[in-house]
C-alpha cells in the first residue's frame, strides 16, 4: 500500500512538468514564472513537513496517512480547473500541503511494523514507489494528452488517490502502545535543541535539491536543450526514473546486508552514503558530454545515487530518534527538503533564463559531499541520540 500510494504521490508530482509546455502556451507564462510555481508548491511542503510530523504522532499512522492523501488528491484534481497562473499557483501550494505527509507517515508505518535490520529495505521498497511512478508518469501522461484534453490528467491523478484512501482505512491498524518508563514527550523545542536534528535537517534540504531537478527540470532539459520530440521524451525520457528506482532498493538492501553482517547500522547508512556521495561526482559530465545517450548516463548514475543517499538518509533516523518523536523528527527533517528545494528551484530558473544547464549540473555534483561531511559523526558507528547543541 505505502509503494503504491507513492506511486501515485509521484505522478502527481510529475504530471505538471509533463505538460507544462501545453500549459504554458495556453496561460502564457515563462520559465521563471515556472520556478516561482515549483517554489510555491515547494514552499507549502517546507510548512507542511514540520507539521505533518505532529499531525501524524497525535493522530496516529492510519488516520494521519488518509488525511494526507485525501487532500493532496483533492488539490491534484483541481489543477484541472486553474485556468490562469495566480490559480495554478494555488493549486500546487495546496498540492505542497498535502503530499508531504506520505514521506513522514510512511518511515513512522515501517518503524511500526518491521525490525531493525529490514527497515532500510523497507523505506527502499516504498521509496521505489516514487521513482516507478516518476516513470510511468512520462509515457502515460503523454499517452492520454495526446488522445484526451491534456487537464483530464490532473483529474486522472486525483480520483486515483481517493480510491486508495478507504483500502488504506481497511487494511492498517495502529499498534497498540507498549507501556515505557522511557517514553518521552518530543516538542518542538527540544527537537530543535537537538544538534542532530539541524544536521540531518541541512544534509536534507542540500541534497534534496539533486531529485527536485530531475522531477521538475529534467524533462524540459531533454526538450530545450537536447532537442528531444515528446515522441523521443516518451521512449527514454523514464530511464532516469528507473535508474532512481533501482538506487531505493539496492541502498536499503546493501545498508541491510551490512547490518545483518554485524555491522551497527550507523556505520552501514554512512558507508552506502559515503559511495553515493562519490558517484554524484559524475553530474557535470550530463552537461557536458556531446551525446544524449552519455549525457543519459551520467545523469541515470547521479539519480541511482541519489535514491541510494536519500533511503538510507530516512532509514538513520528510526535509529537517532525514539520512536515516539520520529513522526515529528521526520517532519522536520523533511521541511529542510521544502526550503532547499523552493530555494534550489529559484537558482535553478535563473541559471536556465541567463546562464543555462551545465552551472546546474556542476552544482549538483558536490552537494552530497558538503552534506555527508556534515552527517559524518552524527551516524557513528553506535547510534544513539544527539545530544543537543550547545
Amino acid at each position: 500500500m505505502l509503494f503504491l500510494v507513492a506511486v501515485f504521490n509521484y505522478f502527481d508530482r510529475q504530471s505538471l512538468s509533463v505538460v507544462v509546455p501545453r500549459m504554458q502556451a495556453e496561460l502564457h507564462f515563462s520559465d521563471m514564472a515556472y520556478g516561482h510555481i515549483v517554489s510555491m508548491f515547494l514552499l507549502a511542503s517546507a510548512f507542511a513537513y514540520a507539521l505533518s510530523g505532529f499531525l501524524c504522532d497525535r493522530l496516529g499512522t492510519r488516520r494521519s496517512m488518509a488525511l494526507f492523501v485525501g487532500f493532496w488528491s483533492l488539490a491534484e484534481a483541481a489543477t484541472a480547473f486553474a485556468f490562469s497562473v495566480g490559480a495554478l499557483a494555488v493549486t500546487r501550494f495546496c498540492l505542497g500541503l498535502g503530499e508531504p505527509g506520505l514521506w513522514v507517515a510512511a518511515p513512522k508505518a515501517v518503524g511500526e511494523v518491521m525490525e531493525p535490520s529490514k527497515r532500510s529495505l523497507g523505506v527502499g521498497i516504498y521509496t521505489a514507489g516514487a521513482t516507478f511512478g516518476a516513470i510511468i508518469a512520462i509515457p502515460v501522461i503523454l499517452a492520454v494528452t495526446t488522445h484526451l484534453p491534456w487537464r483530464v490528467i490532473f483529474l486522472f491523478d486525483g480520483a486515483a488517490g481517493l480510491l486508495w484512501t478507504p483500502i488504506w482505512l481497511y487494511l492498517y491498524r495502529d499498534p497498540t502502545p507498549k507501556p515505557s518508563v522511557t517514553a518521552t514527550r518530543g516538542t518542538l523545542m527540544g527537537l530543535l535543541r537537538l544538534r542532530a536534528t539541524w544536521i540531518f535537517l541541512i544534509s536534507r534540504g542540500i541534497t534534496d535539491s539533486v531529485w527536485y531537478f530531475y522531477l521538475f527540470w529534467f524533462p524540459k532539459y531533454l526538450t530545450s536543450e537536447r532537442g528531444l520530440s515528446t515522441a523521443g521524451l516518451s521512449r527514454c525520457g523514464w530511464i532516469v526514473y528507473l535508474a532512481a528506482g533501482l538506487g531505493t532498493v539496492f541502498g536499503g538492501y546493501t545498508s541491510g546486508v551490512l547490518i545483518r553482517r554485524g555491522s551497527a547500522p550507523g556505520a552501514a547508512y554512512r558507508t552506502v552514503m559515503l559511495f553515493s556521495a562519490i558517484a554524484v561526482l559524475v553530474s557535470p559530465l550530463t552537461a557536458l558530454s556531446a551525446s544524449l545517450a552519455w549525457a543519459l548516463v551520467f545523469a541515470c548514475v547521479v539519480a541511482f545515487a541519489q535514491m541510494c543517499w536519500l533511503t538510507n538518509l530516512t532509514a538513520a533516523l528510526l535509529e537517532v530518534f525514539p520512536a515516539d518523536q520520529v513522526g515529528k523528527a521526520a517532519g522536520l527533517v523533511a521541511a529542510g527538503s521544502g526550503f532547499g528545494g523552493m530555494l534550489s528551484s529559484e537558482l535553478i530558473a535563473s541559471f536556465v533564463s541567463h546562464g543555462g544547464y551545465t552551472p546546474v549540473f556542476c552544482m549538483m555534483g558536490i552537494l552530497h559531499l558538503i552534506a555527508i561531511a556534515l552527517l559524518w559523526k552524527t551516524l557513528p558507528t553506535r547510534i544513539c541520540v544527539m545530544e543537543p547543541a550547545s
